[in-house]
């Protein structure tokens, strides 16, 4: 496989990846604006999790809501913003259509559509919750359409390897701001207002459930446990190290074969 290639295919995943987790980041956290009063403290650990709050302050004087929903959806001086994602994916998935399975083309094409649509829809980000469901459902849905029509040589593994990094670097990035700027000071440790908190960590990571089946109680020590050293949690920074890993190992022993693709 050409190094060209290989690249594109890695940054077709990882800009999926990094769009869904955006979704799910904002979607998680309007859900929490029902129960906490909405306040700069609510939003700007979002823009700290991105890596875009310098670049949000250099545009938007508020942190509001409306501001912070935009910016990381449909704002083109935002690079991490959904819509430039799923642009992002769409070109490199165009610029490897002869590797990737037709499916895959259609699939990233769609999202790709509705992004442009809904980017001058001004309703859009009025009812967030069908919209960024949408986004999480497609990138999913697209990351299955990977998994069910590709076969498992060097294309899939660096696909592999492009949304388990961004997975693995969200998590992380996740964990590091709730401990150093959501809570904001050592008496609230413990509190209702903590536990909601560390509730929120692990819907963004969709881990709720899967916690719970571990351990019942919210307890932080848990929490961060789960989400950074758990084997078998997917999103666990754990697991998708070891996958990677693996995908690495195989395409180092395909590349020995002089028959691999």
């Amino acid at each position: 496989m050409l190094s060209r290639a290989a690249n594109n295919i890695y940054w077709m995943q990882r800009y999926r990846e990094r769009a869904e987790n955006t979704a799910r980041l904002i979607d998680v956290n309007h859900i929490l604006n029902i129960d906490l009063p909405d306040s700069e403290t609510q939003w700007e650990p979002i823009l700290e999790t991105t890596g875009d709050l310098d670049l949000f302050r250099a545009y938007y004087g508020d942190l509001s809501k409306e501001n912070v929903m935009y910016f990381l959806t449909f704002d083109s001086n935002n690079p991490n913003s959904i819509l430039n994602c799923v642009t992002q994916s769409r070109e490199n998935a165009r610029s490897v259509r002869e590797i990737i399975s037709s499916e895959t083309w259609h699939e990233v094409n769609t999202l790709y559509l509705f992004m442009q649509g809904e980017q001058d829809n001004p309703n859009a980000l009025i009812d967030p919750y069908p919209f960024y469901n949408r986004i999480k459902r497609q990138c999913q849905l697209f990351n299955g359409i990977v998994d069910g029509t590709w076969s498992r040589g060097k294309a899939w593994h660096f696909s592999r390897i492009g949304y388990l990094l961004e997975r693995a670097d969200m998590t992380s990035r996740m964990v590091d701001v709730k401990y150093f700027m959501i809570l904001p000071s050592s008496e609230q440790v413990g509190t209702q207002f903590d536990d909601v908190q560390w509730c929120a960590l692990l819907k963004s990571a969709s881990a709720l459930e899967m916690y719970r089946k571990k351990w019942h109680k919210i307890k932080h020590i848990n929490v961060v446990e789960f989400l950074i050293l758990n084997k078998e949690f997917p999103r666990s920074v754990y697991h998708c190290l070891v996958e990677v890993k693996n995908s690495l190992e195989a395409i180092k022993q395909e590349s020995k074969n002089p028959r691999a693709g």
